[in-house]
C-alpha cells in the first residue's frame, strides 16, 4: 500500500507514555493531525487480559476528522504479537505501530523497545508476525542506534522495510542518549535515502519552523512530534494551515469529558493534573495555581478551580 495516500497529511502525534491518551489524541485530531498514536501498550499485558492495558485502547475522534489512529505495541515475543493483533480492540485502529525504540531500562532489560535494535532477526520476526496476522498497515518506530558506537539505523530501517513495514519513524537519538543532546538529522536523512517506504522524522520538533526545517534538511515524508505538542495540540493547525479559534479552557474541558468516558474518575483526576500543567505553562499565575490543583483529587473540584482560574485570567 501507499502509506502517503493512506494518511491525510504528513504529521504524526508520536506516542508519549502518560500523555497521548484518548483525550489528547482527540484534540490533536481536532487541530488537523494526520495520524495519532496511543501510548505504548504491552502485547503481553493484552494477552494476559490486563485491564489497565485495555483501558489505553479507547478511540474518540471528531466527527469531521480525517485523522488516522494507530495503536503502538511493544514486546519481544512474535507469537504474542501474532495473537493480540487479531483482537477486536486492536482491529478497530487504522494502523499497528511497533515500538522498537523505547530507551527505558525496565523495557530494555526485557529485550523490548530499543533492545530490539541489537537483535535484528527477532525484530524482523515480530514485524513479519504482525504483518501476516493483521490486515492493517504496520509501522515501526526506532532510534538512531543503541549506543553512540553502535549506529545501525540504516540497516534496521532496511530490515523493517524487508519485513513488510508500510512506514517507519526514526528518532534521531541513540538509546544511550535517552532524551539528552540533539536529534541527529543526518542519520534521519540517510535512512530516508536508503529505503523506499515513507519515513517520519522524530526529535526536537517544537514549532512549525522546526517541522519545516526538519522536512527540508532530511527529505523525509513526514514529521512525528512528541513532547513539542504537549499543552499545545493546536500546533497541528499551524502546521496544516487549518484556521481555528483556540480556546484552551474549552480544550481542557473536552479533554476531561473524553477521559471520563473511558477511565474511572479517580484515574482521570490523577492523569489530568499533568496535562493541565502543560496547558497552563507560561500563563500568569499558573505556577501557584498548579500547586493548588495538585492538592485536589476529585475531578469536580479540579474543574471548579480551573473555571475560577480562567474567569480571573
Amino acid at each position: 500500500m501507499d502509506f502517503t495516500k493512506f494518511v491525510s497529511n504528513n504529521f504524526m502525534q508520536a506516542p508519549l507514555a502518560g500523555y497521548t491518551d484518548v483525550g489528547f489524541r482527540f484534540l490533536c485530531a481536532k487541530y488537523g493531525c494526520g495520524l495519532v498514536v496511543t501510548e505504548m501498550v504491552s502485547a503481553m499485558s493484552l494477552k494476559q487480559k490486563n485491564k489497565v492495558a485495555f483501558d489505553m485502547l479507547g478511540i474518540e475522534m471528531p466527527n469531521d476528522s480525517n485523522c488516522k489512529t494507530a495503536v503502538q505495541l511493544f514486546g519481544h515475543d512474535a507469537d504474542v504479537f501474532a495473537e493480540v493483533v487479531k483482537y477486536d480492540e486492536i482491529a478497530k485502529f487504522d494502523v499497528i505501530d511497533i515500538n522498537m525504540g523505547c530507551p527505558v531500562p525496565k523495557v530494555v532489560k526485557n529485550g523490548e523497545g530499543s533492545a530490539l535494535m541489537r537483535d535484528l532477526p527477532r525484530a524482523a520476526k515480530i514485524i513479519e508476525a504482525v504483518v501476516k496476522n493483521s490486515q492493517k498497515p504496520v509501522t515501526v518506530k526506532f532510534r538512531k542506534g543503541f549506543t553512540d558506537n553502535d549506529i545501525n539505523a540504516v540497516e534496521f530501517a532496511k530490515t523493517c522495510e524487508n519485513s513488510g513495514a508500510a512506514a517507519i519513524t526514526i528518532h534521531g537519538r541513540t538509546r544511550e542518549q535517552m532524551y539528552t543532546g540533539f536529534a541527529d538529522r543526518q542519520i534521519i536523512k540517510r535512512v530516508a535515502q536508503e529505503v523506499k517506504i515513507p519515513v517520519y522524522a522524530n526529535g526536537d520538533v517544537k514549532s512549525a519552523d522546526d517541522a519545516a526545517s526538519m522536512l527540508d534538511e532530511t527529505n523525509v515524508f513526514g514529521v512525528a512530534i512528541g513532547r513539542g505538542t504537549l499543552g499545545k495540540p493546536w500546533l497541528y493547525a499551524q502546521l496544516t494551515g487549518k484556521k481555528v479559534d483556540v480556546d484552551v479552557w474549552q480544550d481542557i474541558k473536552t479533554h476531561y469529558e473524553i477521559m471520563l468516558k473511558y477511565l474511572p474518575e479517580k484515574v482521570v483526576g490523577g492523569e489530568m493534573k499533568k496535562h493541565v500543567a502543560t496547558y497552563l505553562k507560561g500563563r500568569r499565575g499558573a505556577k501557584p495555581f498548579i500547586n493548588k490543583l495538585f492538592a485536589v483529587g476529585g475531578v469536580g473540584e479540579q474543574l471548579k478551580l480551573l473555571e475560577e482560574f480562567f474567569d480571573e485570567s
